[in-house]
């Protein structure tokens, strides 16, 4: 491919994320692996490099574009090389018009900056929110040390994570293959340790999804005890198992829900875990670093739906916590109607319940929790609160 071709074909997949975003439908990743797929002549340095030109695209944008081309235009009124390239040859773009407008830089949609700000996100702090995110990984205790991996960097306060180059191709090495190391953001793993899973508990991880934090558990148990991932995922629920194998995460149970069933589905367990942990599906404001397209799928009403699903899971999991146990609530957003705000409104409505005092190896008080933020923490963004049950 031409430099030029590479421009038009950021611009096509750019319109195709356009309209997913809105829409709701394939992520980024899949409409490029797809588009590829689809085009075998064109090259590994074609792929990086149009690749890199669409996400660095999405990242400047705060606002959903109207098209490809406006988002590229962007690019170009930053980049006079990338400008260049607009020169109407054989599969490149037209040439740019007299007067056309190019999409708007920015860090996220207006309505959405608001939010942030009144949560407590200082304005320094956006920028940090589009970053690249690095590669962090957490070393798996239920298997052999892995032999060390070059470029790993210890990370401060984890003993057991390290990060790595971005772009490291972790599925070829064979500390991945043998399951002892997964791919666990920093702030993933530092959250996680608000559950202080022990040996011997029975726990639920009632928003598995694939189950990055199920397995964290099952390792901080020393596979000793009970351990029930469950979600109304199937798909997603479905990968647990075999990475739970790889792990050697032995004491780890599935089990799919009926939405709207859950609580039944789960009698066995009511009134008896240590630990009920929910990782509620969210806006996932915390996480655009990789998922820098989530901004434009964003609307209010979808955050309004996401807070009523975020009050039923905790109804579920309170019904689970035996009497002085606790629930671990943790959201990978910085909206407080969805971190913060959950936790106060939760325990207003169940008088008795508190919230313990958390000391983690990074974030800020927050609330009856601790938030961690890109800018403040290098790690994706989070709330996390652990609220025990009266005896």
């Amino acid at each position: 491919m031409t430099p030029s071709a590479r421009i038009q074909a950021a611009i096509d997949l750019l319109d195709a994320i356009v309209i997913a975003a809105r829409d709701q439908g394939a992520a980024a990743d899949t409409i490029i692996a797809k588009y590829f797929a689809q085009r075998r002549y064109a090259g590994s340095k074609d792929r990086r490099a149009v690749r890199e030109l669409v996400y660095a695209a999405i990242r400047r944008l705060g606002e959903r574009p109207k098209s490809g081309r406006a988002a590229m235009l962007a690019m170009a009124e930053a980049d006079p090389e990338i400008a260049a390239l607009f020169d109407g040859g054989t599969h490149a773009p037209p040439a740019i018009g007299k007067g056309e407008n190019a999409a708007a830089p920015g860090v996220a949609p207006a309505w959405i900056i608001a939010k942030l700000l009144a949560s407590g996100i200082g304005e320094d702090e956006l920028p940090a929110l589009i970053d690249r995110a690095p590669l962090d990984i957490r070393i798996n205790r239920l298997q052999a040390a892995p032999a060390p991996i070059d470029a790993a960097e210890p990370i401060a306060g984890l003993p057991d994570a390290l990060r790595l180059p971005s772009g490291t191709n972790i599925e070829a090495l064979d500390a991945f293959k043998d399951g002892a190391i997964e791919v666990q953001d920093a702030g993933s793993q530092i959250v996680a340790l608000a559950a202080m899973a022990q040996a011997g508990q029975r726990i639920v991880d009632l928003c598995a999804g694939a189950g990055g934090k199920t397995l964290t558990l099952a390792a901080a148990m020393e596979n000793d005890g009970a351990l029930l991932a469950t979600d109304t995922d199937r798909a997603r629920l479905s990968r647990l198992t075999p990475r739970a194998a790889r792990a050697g995460a032995s004491i780890v149970e599935t089990r799919l829900l009926n939405p709207g069933r859950e609580s039944e589905m789960l009698a066995d367990w009511h009134d008896g875990a240590d630990c009920v942990l929910i990782d509620a599906p969210c806006s996932g404001t915390g996480t655009w670093r990789r998922n820098p397209e989530a901004r434009w799928r964003l609307t209010p009403e979808r955050i309004d739906r996401l807070a009523a699903t975020q009050a039923n899971v905790l109804e579920i999991g309170a019904a689970l916590v035996k009497p002085g146990g606790v629930l671990v609530y943790i959201v990978c957003s910085l909206l407080d109607e969805e971190g913060a705000g959950q936790a106060a409104r939760f325990m207003a409505d169940h008088p008795g319940w508190t919230a313990d005092d958390l000391t983690l190896p990074a974030g800020r008080p927050h609330g009856a929790g601790i938030r961690l933020t890109p800018a403040h923490d290098a790690t994706d963004g989070f709330f996390v609160a652990r609220l025990r049950r009266p005896c």
